[in-house]
């Protein structure tokens, strides 16, 4: 069975992948998976109904039975557009205790699989090359220093408007970064394969043509 080819970006919060990922996805025509948008809703959802963080099986009950779609470019969480809700610094972190979670990644495999169609598919995520695309044609670890990521994170947030330090942001990076890469369920690390890029001294540019080239440079 020839399944669709797969590009599994994976690496550390504020590194770039959602970005390179989704541009990615445009300039091949594929269709585009953002997993960490998944937890976000878990998180989101789990906060609305009053669900612990630590509550792993009510909240891998909960994965298993939620109601989202995607439209172009929003996202919706039974019926309701959360698109802007779920890309807040709090719900980030109360997503990144959600993921620590196995019953949650248990039960959002399936789904994060399902996205897996003709033509193709670039899906950025912490396991997608390591747990859930394990075949995948072109496996990239998108990273970048921890100062860097919190800059571009600091930019993002005063561009929309909202108030930040980036002290603040740079020890949440390392916060997450360590709970990502020390969790028990499926940690961030360096699938077996994976080309490494290093964006902190890249422009997005840069870094999306050079997915480009070593994924047309697979398929010579």
């Amino acid at each position: 069975m020839n399944l669709p080819p797969v590009i599994a970006i994976d690496g550390p919060t504020a590194s770039g992948k959602g970005t390179v990922a989704f541009l990615v996805a445009q300039k091949l025509g594929f269709h585009y998976l953002d997993s960490g948008a998944l937890y976000r809703l878990v998180a989101l959802a789990s906060e609305k109904q009053g669900i612990d963080v630590n509550n792993g099986p009510a909240l891998g009950e909960l994965a298993e039975n939620l109601q989202i779609s995607f439209k172009d470019g929003e996202i919706f969480l039974g019926g309701e557009d959360v698109t802007e809700a779920i890309r807040t610094e709090a719900n980030g972190l109360r997503a990144s205790n959600v993921a620590t979670q196995p019953e949650v990644r248990g039960a959002l495999v399936g789904l994060q699989r399902s996205f897996r169609q003709k033509p193709g598919l670039v899906a950025d995520g912490r396991d997608m090359g390591s747990i859930i695309f394990p075949d995948a044609k072109l496996k990239v670890f998108l990273t970048a220093s921890a100062p860097a990521r919190a800059e571009r994170r600091y930019k993002q947030l005063i561009a929309k408007g909202i108030s930040a330090r980036l002290e603040d942001l740079l020890q949440d990076l390392v916060e997450r970064d360590a709970r990502d890469s020390n969790r028990g369920a499926s940690p961030l690390v360096l699938a077996k394969g994976a080309q490494v890029l290093e964006t902190s001294d890249l422009s997005i540019d840069q870094a999306v043509q050079t997915v480009l080239d070593w994924y047309h440079s697979t398929s010579a």
